[in-house]
């Protein structure tokens, strides 16, 4: 358990223009050194010039409003303990990101690529894999939602490209791991902070992501909190029109630790509104094995872990973050 104790104001999370990084040239170059020094220093940074729709953002927060609004009937008939491959809503209290702490103060709706049942990812068993639950009589949801997946898909290309040359590989090195990409897109509703909360209770526990790459999308209400390298928790304020980019343990693996994959959590301080987000974790695909970067020294800290797939590596984090039944 890491216990609670007050962030201050962000200074050290930088934000990065996109807008000249979808070509090769002196903007992609600039972009990629401002990625590098984020992701050494905070494993965090701002996005801006990302092409991302500003009214399919705002379609995806309100989006999420409307999914809570439900009655419990409606959201528990999409429940997740009823998908074998980890997708749908999961109520207040489900999940435990820090170890010893009460169980998380949020509820989220999730889903990820829809799969049939003919495909070969689904007949091999791979865990994760599979379809989509949606809500009945929720008009526009799927397709929002189904839009905003596909513009994730896209931004997310481009920063492991970004990423790839930010440790002076080639922007396409992740290729082969990108034809089919996992995508999943976390609704996410954090409910007002209880007041006297006992048991370090936090809307999401302090936590490392486990995956490559998280792009998360804010309502406007400040909550996320990031820890720096010297210890000190600072506030990732929401600022209109980015999204907050942070790197998991798939690429911390990767560089051999030159990269960090930073602790974060979530705590929703207002008295009486809940906190909006949309978390979108960007991976590799399943059966990509990720190894150590040809570019980045080795590591005694580091094991040579070359045969963990992502898919492995995942489905071991999902389950020990979940309280027992």
């Amino acid at each position: 358990m890491i216990p609670y104790t007050p962030a201050r104001p962000a200074k050290g999370i930088p934000v990065v223009d996109l807008s000249e990084s979808f070509a090769d040239g002196p903007g992609r170059a600039a972009a990629v050194e401002a990625i590098h020094r984020a992701c050494r220093e905070t494993g965090f940074f701002y996005v801006s010039g990302h092409g991302v729709d500003q009214a399919l953002a705002e379609g995806q927060i309100e989006a999420a409003r409307r999914f809570f609004a439900l009655d419990g009937a409606a959201k528990r008939a999409v429940a997740q303990r009823n998908s074998p491959c980890w997708r749908g809503y999961e109520g207040t209290g489900a999940q435990v990101l820090d170890a010893g702490s009460a169980p998380d103060h949020k509820e989220s709706f999730s889903i990820a690529i829809d799969l049939a049942t003919d495909h070969p990812l689904v007949l091999a068993g791979i865990p994760g894999q599979g379809a989509n639950q949606w809500p009945a009589a929720l008009p526009g949801f799927r397709e929002q939602m189904l839009a905003y997946q596909a513009a994730m898909v896209a931004l997310g290309r481009h920063l492991m490209g970004l990423l790839a040359r930010s440790v002076e590989l080639s922007y396409d090195y992740f290729a082969d791991g990108l034809r089919e990409p996992q995508c999943g897109v976390r609704l996410l509703r954090y409910p007002p902070q209880p007041v006297g909360a006992t048991g370090n209770l936090l809307g999401a526990g302090a936590h490392t992501d486990w995956g490559s790459i998280t792009i998360l999308l804010q309502d406007g209400r400040p909550g996320l909190e990031v820890r720096t390298a010297d210890g000190e928790w600072i506030l990732a304020t929401p600022i209109p029109g980015t999204f907050v980019i942070n790197i998991g343990q798939m690429m911390e693996r990767f560089t051999a630790g030159i990269y960090r994959a930073n602790l974060h959590r979530v705590r929703n301080g207002a008295l009486e509104a809940a906190r909006y987000s949309v978390a979108t974790f960007f991976e590799l695909e399943p059966l990509y094995r990720v190894g150590r970067a040809p570019s980045c020294p080795a590591s005694a800290e580091y094991e040579e872990t070359a045969d963990l797939t992502v898919s492995d590596h995942i489905e071991q984090m999902a389950r020990a973050s979940y309280a027992p039944a």
